[in-house]
């Protein structure tokens, strides 16, 4: 179905959250990794999400506040804001939960998608763009999401390098 132009690579945005209960957006150009005229797509394999404070050596439980959590998703399409798991565009999702006494809980609910074809190789993605949406439910301070995409070049057989066109296209809508 796809063979590697690279190999694998890591892609990095930041997005900082200032105020709770409202969605902040970021995304990653893929212009210079996607090539419709030569079938060329990115080959999602991992995305991992950090979690920090205001300060890279800042805690997170305490900027965040006990009782709350914060929520990231990553997508293909631009969706204006979270979306529901069942979405097509959605690639990977995570979350981070500080319960009543600071404690912790990391998760990453998709990662990547496996909806489908090409989700034995990971995510293929023809799409310009990956667009970032985090939400805290509230904070004490600013929280900064990292995300880290690791993904390939792949070219596509003319056949399949359509259908997940035409499938992200019909998505869109």
């Amino acid at each position: 179905m796809a063979t590697k132009k690279t190999s694998m690579f890591t892609l990095t945005e930041r997005i900082t959250v200032v105020a709770g209960a409202t969605e902040t957006f970021a995304t990653i150009d893929l212009g210079s990794y996607v090539d419709v005229g030569d079938r060329q797509a990115l080959q999602i394999d991992s995305v991992d999400f950090i979690f920090q404070g205001n300060t890279a050596a800042s805690d997170i439980s305490t900027d965040l506040g006990p009782g709350r959590e914060a929520i990231v998703q990553v997508t293909d399409l631009n969706r204006g804001g979270l979306v529901f798991s069942d979405d097509r565009a959605l690639v990977a999702s995570g979350r981070v939960n500080c319960d009543a006494q600071g404690g912790l809980d990391h998760s990453a609910d998709l990662y990547p998608d496996n909806f489908g074809k090409g989700s034995d190789d990971g995510r293929f993605v023809v799409n310009d763009q990956l667009y970032m949406t985090a939400l805290c439910t509230a904070i004490q301070n600013p929280v900064n999401v990292t995300v880290r995409v690791n993904a390939s070049i792949v070219t596509l057989s003319a056949k399949d390098f359509m259908a997940i066109a035409i499938q992200s296209t019909a998505a869109d809508n």
